[in-house]
């Protein structure tokens, strides 16, 4: 099980990665680098990406369908942990910007950045080695 700088590591030998991190959403700060940032610099790149997963981890749009599903499942049955959207992708002209939330046993509050460079990029790639990496993630 990789920790922070193991899974960023791993992160960054996917094709066309430009930039990986590991961020707070709640604090905006990045808890791990690695790579380049699009702006020159981790820690702004953390707060302004943080903003993105906050809006999507907190606003009810993006947690109405599972609400809408969860009316008729078992009612004794344990909600979901962690926030709703399990990735997002933002893509630029020249990129793509994957946050793909990780759960954890206390707060839940983290996501993967992975910056990759739309050329040698694969999305589709990245999305699953994400999810891979945010469950094997040790956080501790």
């Amino acid at each position: 099980m990789p920790g922070i700088d193991e899974c960023l590591l791993e992160a960054m030998a996917l094709p066309g990665a430009r930039g990986a991190s590991l961020v707070d959403w709640t604090s905006g700060l990045a808890l791990g680098t690695a790579g380049d940032s699009p702006v020159g610099d981790h820690e702004t790149t953390a707060a302004e990406t943080a903003e993105l997963a906050r809006a999507a981890a907190e606003y009810e749009s993006f947690a109405a369908g599972d609400s809408l599903a969860a009316d008729g499942a078992d009612p004794g049955a344990e909600a979901p942990k962690g926030p709703p959207v399990e990735d997002l992708i933002v893509t630029t002209r020249t990129g793509y910007h994957v946050l793909r939330f990780v759960e954890t046993a206390f707060d839940s509050s983290v996501f993967l950045h992975l910056w990759l460079d739309r050329t040698d990029g694969n999305l589709a790639l990245a999305r699953l080695r994400l999810r891979d990496l945010a469950e094997r993630l040790v956080l501790g």
